[in-house]
């Protein structure tokens, strides 16, 4: 069983964001494999679930210790999400398990995730304007049974058919459902969710695919310390830091899964962050809120 450092430090990075805004992990670091170290898909996408399971929870637990974890909305959104990743991996093996068929599913993903990041974007801009903040405390929220359900079974179903995380889709439909929830409870709650179903689909995974143990061991390795320190940031920092970094790594996801090349991909993203840095200039204008601030003790 060979360790590879460099896939090491890959999954830490992707670890660290996975932890802090509990989408992007399956939707980043299956490509990250395959374009970046040449793993055979079927490999890549088998022994990353198996990592999976190992990194998911102690996100979840950092989170439930942390106290953002509604374990109501957990509970519905398990009961709709486990049998649906069986039925998704059904489906999958009905069509074939084809690579057209994934690939089908992935962009149509792909296009509701670039629809939810920007839908984020634009809450999350309409907020600021009318001053509101999403203060709900976890544990107040009223589960919808049926809605929530719903979301469990789409995520578990597109788990099953592509073989990678859901997280960025069901955060979108959490946050769309509950518009109320912060964000650091959205990511605990999704995180927690998690764990049940990427157990579902890792066992699929182990039964019909291809697991490389050299590869897993790696994921593990790079990933779990760091899905801990980014677990702790969300679950502590500001929701206005918090949401943002999730609406981007949606987005991220969203493009992925569109088929955008990896060198087009950097550039967009690079180009998006740069866009994002100006307008919170031209909006938020710090230097006048220092200005401020260092006139207010002469008042």
């Amino acid at each position: 069983m060979h360790v590879d450092p460099y896939i090491i430090l890959g999954s830490a990075i992707i670890g660290l964001l996975v932890g802090m805004t509990g989408a992007g992990g399956g939707a980043l670091m299956t490509p990250m494999l395959i374009l970046l170290f040449g793993v055979k898909p079927a490999a890549a996408i088998s022994s990353d679930l198996v990592a999976a399971v190992v990194m998911r929870p102690f996100g979840a637990a950092v989170h439930l210790r942390a106290g953002t974890v509604n374990l109501r909305l957990v509970r519905w959104m398990v009961l709709g999400s486990v049998p649906a990743a069986f039925l998704g991996a059904y489906l999958l093996h009905a069509l074939g398990n084809t690579k057209p068929a994934q690939q089908h599913v992935e962009s149509a993903l792909g296009v509701a995730l670039l629809v939810g990041a920007g839908a984020m974007a634009l809450r999350f801009v309409l907020d600021r304007r009318a001053g509101e903040r999403r203060l709900g405390v976890v544990h107040n929220l009223k589960p919808r049974p049926l809605p929530t359900i719903a979301i469990g079974v789409i995520g578990g179903v597109i788990v099953g058919m592509t073989s990678v995380g859901s997280g960025s889709l069901m955060i979108v439909l959490l946050l769309f459902v509950y518009p109320t929830i912060g964000a650091n409870q959205l990511v605990g709650t999704d995180l927690t969710q998690a764990v049940p179903l990427t157990l579902a689909a890792a066992l699929g995974a182990l039964i019909f695919g291809h697991v490389e143990f050299g590869i897993t061991a790696s994921l593990i390795i790079g990933s779990v310390p760091a899905v801990l320190v980014g677990s702790m940031l969300s679950s502590t920092v500001p929701d206005r830091y918090v949401r943002p970094a999730i609406a981007f790594v949606i987005f991220a996801s969203g493009l992925k899964y569109v088929g955008l090349q990896t060198t087009a991909l950097g550039w967009t993203l690079c180009a998006t962050l740069l866009a994002g840095a100006v307008l919170w200039l031209v909006f938020a204008r710090p230097w006048q809120a220092r200005a401020e601030a260092l006139e207010e003790p002469s008042r």
